[in-house]
């Protein structure tokens, strides 16, 4: 077997694109991965299609050996987009082994732990201010919206629910993000007491709306230093979070963090690879290990994954990409040990399951693994041009 192809297709998806990697072989198999551009704007699918002229003609089966030699090309820029690009073709490729062998990526891989994967309910409550009409739903407008939405987690059988911190200080709604281009707040990442202050309200709305029993995650991104992550955790300790997430890429900073708050602290999902994740674990700096098998490949996920075991941390799944993301996500969850939650976008654009060949179940709270082999879907390429991208972002132009 020989690969023949490596193509980018990509699906408008209101706001942001989906981004598919297609790998193409003359036997007739196909492997597919999901990839996020992120904030960087079009630059992962060149350094992808610039990667993947090295494996036409290649055996797409020796996923390790063409994963060594990928990476190899790359030293000295071993993070941040070049390794990012190297994950999409790596759960590619493993698709591709899967498909070969007849199997799901799962059994491959030693066989599911679990199954139904339990998820958390991500950006509950953001979409619902930056994007209620793509999406289809009744903005968020008020706190006893929020308290509405908490209770909706909570009667589909959600384990938890992310959110990020919305403001109520101007005519309208809208997201606290000063660590983003364009994003609102202090520019300087000092902590704001009307953003703290804001917190609290919001997630204590949260908890009478969801109850004791579901768990309630605060994304605090990179919109504050040290200083102002501290002071919002130690804020919300009454509202008993099941994490602050922070970003952050000082270790022994967020050590402090953690060491200085009742409230757990969850981090990492922008880091690569082992070496980068290590110093975390050396300095004890988070609760959670937050990994994101898009960015890393679901190998090197698995071996960040058994590295946090080892420091007797569970891992949650990061998953900001596309639909077909979502299912490469799951088959990391139901093999890892040490597994705490995966991520979904419960509520995003209504057309996202219609881009694959068949769709995840997701009931009370929780995705039922597919038994097909590879991934247990393919991209539906004719559904994906009925899409059209937003060119700037999509590394298409």
């Amino acid at each position: 077997m020989k690969i023949t192809g490596v193509d980018i297709l990509v699906a408008g998806a209101g706001w942001r694109n989906f981004n598919f990697l297609k790998i193409s072989t003359d036997e007739g198999l196909t492997g597919w991965a999901d990839f996020s551009e992120g904030n960087v704007g079009g630059i992962i699918a060149p350094l992808i299609r610039r990667m993947g002229q090295h494996l036409i003609d290649r055996d797409p089966r020796n996923v390790v050996p063409l994963m060594e030699e990928t990476r190899k090309r790359s030293y000295g820029v071993a993070i941040g987009a070049a390794a990012r690009a190297q994950g999409p073709i790596e759960n590619a490729l493993i698709d591709i082994k899967a498909k070969s062998l007849g199997v799901p990526v799962y059994d491959m891989l030693g066989g599911a732990i679990r199954d139904p994967i339990r998820l958390y309910w991500s950006h509950c409550g953001s979409y619902h201010v930056i994007n209620p009409e793509v999406i289809g739903v009744d903005p968020i407008e008020s706190l006893d919206d929020i308290v509405k939405l908490g209770r909706r987690v909570k009667d589909e059988g959600f384990h938890a629910l992310k959110t990020n911190l919305i403001m109520f200080d101007r005519d309208k709604p809208y997201l606290y993000g000063p660590g983003w281009v364009g994003g609102n707040g202090d520019s300087d990442r000092n902590p704001n007491r009307n953003a703290i202050h804001a917190a609290v309200e919001q997630m204590s709305a949260f908890r009478e709306g969801a109850g004791p029993g579901v768990g309630l995650h605060l994304d605090t991104n990179f919109n504050f230093r040290m200083e102002g992550f501290l002071r919002m955790a130690r804020a919300l300790e009454p509202v008993d979070l099941e994490w602050l997430e922070v970003d952050d890429f000082d270790p022994t900073a967020l050590a402090q963090l953690r060491q200085g708050t009742r409230t757990p602290i969850a981090s990492c999902e922008t880091l690569t690879g082992m070496k980068q994740l290590r110093p975390y674990l050396d300095h004890q700096s988070v609760d959670v290990v937050i990994t994101d098998v898009m960015y890393n490949g679901i190998i090197d996920s698995l071996r960040m994954a058994a590295l946090s075991d080892a420091f007797d941390i569970n891992v949650a799944s990061h998953n900001y990409s596309g639909p077909i993301g979502s299912l490469i996500t799951a088959h990391f969850g139901a093999v890892v040990p040490n597994f705490r939650v995966m991520e979904i976008d419960n509520v995003q654009v209504p057309w996202a399951y219609d881009l694959l060949t068949a769709k995840p179940v997701i009931e009370n709270g929780h995705m039922h693994l597919l038994p097909g082999p590879g991934w247990g879907a393919d991209v539906n390429e004719d559904a994906v041009k009925e899409y059209p991208p937003i060119e700037a972002k999509s590394g298409l132009v």
